[in-house]
């Protein structure tokens, strides 16, 4: 079948290449997915670069989500899944024609759910509400979220709307705010400018904001913190600059500032099989009802690995970028 490896981890847009690779077959528990669309994360590249919590055996397939038809099924799975649209993620080796996941884990899409979206539906917005949920915020409440322009920000800011939940949505370029208040994103503000901090206290009121989030790192943090009401909750969920984050003590000590970090496989692995069918029905009832907005930023062909890595990695893109077999 056509996949795409790397043989040795690095930059993906030099290691990852076009290759033919043995087609799976699915063991007991497990179905095999035959690949519609698949996107490039930026997790997805991080660990072909060898800098992510998983590192693979190598040589590997990369991706982790997809959306595809069940193919084959292995012993004890329920055979009506044969034919059937599914949404997957949390696996690996999907950028390729087929791929295995285990058939509990499979979700199966409602026809007015679309390819593009159904390819995105789990992995991004399932971390997006699990974060949502980590916060422990209330109707009525203040979020801040820096990055909001990012995949997970626009999802965040959708499904804490959904709730009630107020958002504060920060971002780098002055360009990021239109693209945010096209999509129907209110109060976001480009630190870019001057006296930012000013406009956001405005937004938020005397009590401050009860969470922030962080995923840019460095001095950004020392304002969030400052943004933050008594008891607020800081939590760190990317560092897109890779700068050591920076606090201030006073704010820490003066106002009781909790600060804790999120990995979303972490909270994944640990959360209640109940919890993440209530969350997973909860996305899929707003992509039924078109309330989450997830665009290709375009979609290559597996054999054009290389531009699609450089796409997924220009700034300002639309949407995520997929790969089809």
């Amino acid at each position: 079948m056509r996949s795409v490896i790397h043989d040795s981890f690095g930059d993906p847009a030099e290691v990852l290449h076009p290759a033919d690779s043995v087609r799976p077959e699915p063991a007991s528990g497990e179905v095999l997915v035959r690949m519609r669309l698949s996107p490039i994360h930026n997790h997805d590249l991080w660990t072909v670069r060898g800098d992510y919590g998983y590192k693979p055996t190598l040589p590997a397939i990369g991706g982790t989500e997809a959306v595809g038809t069940v193919e084959a099924i292995g012993e004890g799975v329920e055979p009506g899944l044969i034919g059937k649209r599914v949404a997957v993620a949390s696996v690996h080796g999907t950028w390729a024609e087929f791929f295995t996941a285990p058939a509990a884990g499979v979700v199966r899409l409602d026809d007015a759910i679309s390819d593009e979206l159904g390819a995105q539906l789990i992995a991004m917005p399932f971390s997006a509400i699990s974060l949502l949920e980590f916060l422990n915020v209330k109707e009525g409440d203040w979020v801040i979220q820096t990055a909001a322009n990012g995949a997970v920000g626009k999802i965040f800011a959708t499904i804490a709307k959904s709730r009630g939940v107020h958002t504060l949505n920060l971002v780098r370029r002055d360009d990021a705010v239109a693209e945010l208040e096209a999509l129907g994103i209110e109060n976001t503000i480009s630190t870019a400018n001057e006296g930012w901090q000013k406009e956001a206290r405005a937004i938020l009121g005397n009590a401050g904001a009860r969470a922030a989030i962080d995923s840019v790192g460095g001095k950004i943090a020392t304002d969030l913190a400052d943004l933050l009401g008594t008891e607020g909750l800081l939590v760190v969920f990317g560092t897109a600059t890779g700068a050591p984050l920076e606090l201030s003590s006073g704010s820490l000590i003066m106002k009781h500032l909790t600060v804790k970090g999120f990995w979303g496989s972490k909270v994944s692995s640990e959360m209640a099989a109940a919890d993440k069918g209530r969350l997973i029905g909860e996305l899929i009832g707003l992509a039924i009802h078109g309330k989450l907005a997830l665009p290709a930023g375009g979609i290559f062909d597996l054999s054009d690995i290389t531009e699609a890595v450089k796409a997924s990695l220009t700034p300002g893109r639309n949407g995520k970028i997929l790969l089809r077999p």
